[in-house]
């Protein structure tokens, strides 16, 4: 798909999208942009959180060079999460994103609402 400025998105282009800008994956840097964290600081941070989704989340986002796993040499060994200059970059463009989402949030919920009223007196197909 072309957009107006020339820019294609692909499906690595999509793929990489989903994976880094997934309900888990912006808490995951959101926490991550503040500190370095262990596992279980990430489970306190994002109570929601599965320690299975959340453990998917984190090799996501290692495997795509934002994150980087540091074992730590403790008994018992313990592994800590931290940004890379890579995944700092996301932090301008999530910013806007979430900026854009902020400034525009009444207008969706107007848009939403029209839309599921609209949907209610439709009936069925």
């Amino acid at each position: 798909m072309d957009t107006d400025d020339g820019l294609r998105i692909d499906p690595p282009h999509r793929e990489l999208l989903d994976q880094i800008l997934d309900k888990w994956s912006l808490s995951v840097l959101n926490e991550l942009c503040e500190h370095p964290c262990r596992f279980n600081e990430l489970r306190r941070a994002i109570p929601q959180v599965t320690q299975k989704s959340l453990t998917a989340t984190l090799r996501r986002l290692e495997r795509n060079g934002v994150i980087e796993r540091e074992v730590i040499s403790t008994r018992p060994v313990a592994v800590r999460y931290r940004i890379t200059p890579l995944g700092k970059t996301l932090r301008h463009p999530v910013d806007v994103l979430l900026a854009w989402a902020a400034q525009n949030m009444p207008a969706i919920e107007r848009a939403r609402e029209g839309f599921d009223t609209q949907e209610e007196g439709a009936g069925p197909p």
